[in-house]
């Protein structure tokens, strides 16, 4: 975890109006100056892509600044993911974002461009990496992906990042042991229900609503990453 984001750490839940509350808080301090009680201005918001949990809370988030503040217009930008919303922030295309720790800390590792300038303004939730399959499926283990088609996230997303990782661990080349297919969590569902891909890993907070919603449709399971745990964490 890098320097910056260590006082926040990685986990604890926030409901979506305490994390309104505290971006708010954040957006006050940083377009108001002193003595101005009348905040103005277009503050740029990057989510992530459709359905995802990013998505979900930059439009709570929209909602609360249109209603407490009158003279903010917030512009929400679909995204990737954490390392595309990483490099947004970064470069100055965007002025807030939510991302995983590990995104954040692997573009200052590659020295990306503006790295210095970021800072961590708030811990939201734990995110979750989930490995999901039908149920009928032969796949239990991620050993067992070895051959088949498994969406592993956009290439600028978070899930992208740690999915590598994950597999790497478990011994398996992402680019060439695997058919990886490079789509977001607004189309895993449909290709795993298609037959269209093997498996799919997802990250992001709980509940993860699409995800839900395809097991009330489709039986699907989702495949242990327990035993990976210990060696992700060197």
């Amino acid at each position: 975890m890098t320097t910056f984001l260590s006082r926040f750490g990685r986990g604890t839940m926030l409901g979506g109006a305490a994390v309104c509350a505290v971006v708010i808080g954040l957006l006050l301090w940083w377009l108001l100056p002193l003595g101005n009680a009348q905040p103005r201005g277009t503050v740029v918001f990057s989510t992530g892509v459709r359905s995802g949990v990013y998505e979900k809370y930059g439009e709570l988030l929209k909602h609360a600044v249109d209603r407490d503040l009158p003279g903010v217009r917030m512009e929400l930008r679909a995204s990737e993911g954490s390392q595309e919303n990483v490099a947004r922030v970064a470069t100055g295309k965007a002025d807030f974002t939510i991302a995983a720790a590990d995104a954040v800390e692997k573009y200052r590792e590659d020295n990306g461009k503006g790295a210095g300038s970021l800072r961590g303004c708030a811990r939201l939730y734990d995110d979750y990496l989930q490995l999901v399959v039908a149920e009928s499926s032969g796949i239990h283990k991620v050993t067992d992906l070895r051959g088949k088609r498994v969406a592993v996230g956009q290439v600028g997303s978070g899930v992208r990042l740690i999915a590598d990782r994950l597999l790497t661990t478990a011994g398996l080349d992402p680019e060439h042991d695997i058919t990886p297919v490079g789509i977001g969590i607004d189309k895993m569902n449909e290709q795993l229900r298609l037959g269209k891909i093997d498996a799919f890993f997802w990250s992001g907070g709980l509940p993860t609503v699409s995800v839900r919603e395809l097991s009330e449709t489709f039986p699907v399971r989702f495949v242990p990453l327990g035993d990976l745990v210990d060696a992700l964490r060197h």
